[in-house]
């Protein structure tokens, strides 16, 4: 079975930087797309940023130049480095995986962010 843990969230002053980080566990092999997304209360879940195995990356308008997606894939592993926080950034982040074929997701149970001003 295959598990999702995120890691690296807190609580960060207005200005300043975190890492997320996301493995999967269990019998997982060749993921296309590692992705991050964030739900704040009352918000629909957005997509942050995304990365694909060859290593093309997507953001979101909001986080551009300040996050930065990687993955490691011989660790199954994706990371999130944001920078220059704002107090609107705050929320819960989700890791997301999908593999192609078959077609399916997995998503991670969530890290809390939170950026006081």
């Amino acid at each position: 079975q295959v598990q999702l843990v995120e890691s690296g969230g807190g609580l960060v002053q207005a200005g300043g930087s975190l890492r997320l980080s996301c493995t999967a566990s269990g019998s997982i092999f060749s993921i296309n797309v590692m992705a991050w997304y964030r739900q704040a209360p009352g918000n629909q879940r957005e997509l942050v940023a995304d990365i694909t195995s060859g290593g093309g990356t997507n953001y979101a308008d909001s986080v551009k130049g300040r996050f930065a997606i990687s993955r490691d894939n011989a660790k199954n592993t994706v990371y999130l480095q944001m920078n220059s926080l704002k107090p609107e950034d705050t929320a819960v982040y989700y890791c997301k995986m999908t593999k192609y074929w078959p077609r399916t997701d997995y998503w991670g149970r969530g890290t809390q962010v939170t950026v006081s001003s």
